[in-house]
């Protein structure tokens, strides 16, 4: 079976994005986030639960701050890579600065849950990507895969 050039550059510009936000962003660091799988159109991270990611001691369940963090960044990876067609071209440092110009721009999150759990998942598919503004919905489950909360970010793209 024969890939074609433009899904090897595809390919990586999606490791380049993984790159970027497991290792080069402090916060997701914090977090521990594992981008686990990119695709033009969704995003999938994972993370597990630790005491410095708590909000409630007594349940052992993640902070809220962290839940939205979460999702915000699955948001802003599936934005990213629904401009995989469009810059999937260019070489990683002129990628490096159009990164840093997207943004969120709003998040709405309904916790539906406490975030009990060890290990969780954040899914996350992009509802409408033009050329400013890309529309993601991010869907927070833990390891039972009970589904702790949902997102809709708005992401600034051009």
């Amino acid at each position: 079976m024969q890939v074609d050039a433009s899904e090897t550059k595809r390919q990586a510009f999606f490791q380049t994005v993984k790159q970027l936000f497991e290792n080069e962003l402090p916060f997701n660091r914090i977090l521990g986030i594992r981008v686990v799988s990119l695709g033009a159109d969704t995003a999938l991270i994972a993370f597990s639960n630790r005491d410095e990611l708590m909000g409630n001691i007594f349940q052992k369940t993640l902070h809220g701050g962290v839940i939205s963090a979460v999702l915000d960044t699955t948001g802003g990876v599936a934005a990213i890579a629904s401009l995989a067609d469009r810059f999937s071209e260019l070489p990683e440092e002129k990628l490096l600065p159009i990164f840093g110009k997207i943004g969120t721009i709003d998040i709405r999150v309904d916790y539906l849950r406490p975030g009990r759990g060890k290990d969780f998942s954040v899914n996350a598919w992009v509802m409408r990507s033009g050329r400013k503004v890309a529309v993601i919905r991010m869907e927070l489950r833990n390891e039972s895969d009970v589904l702790v909360a949902v997102g809709t970010g708005t992401y600034m793209v051009g």
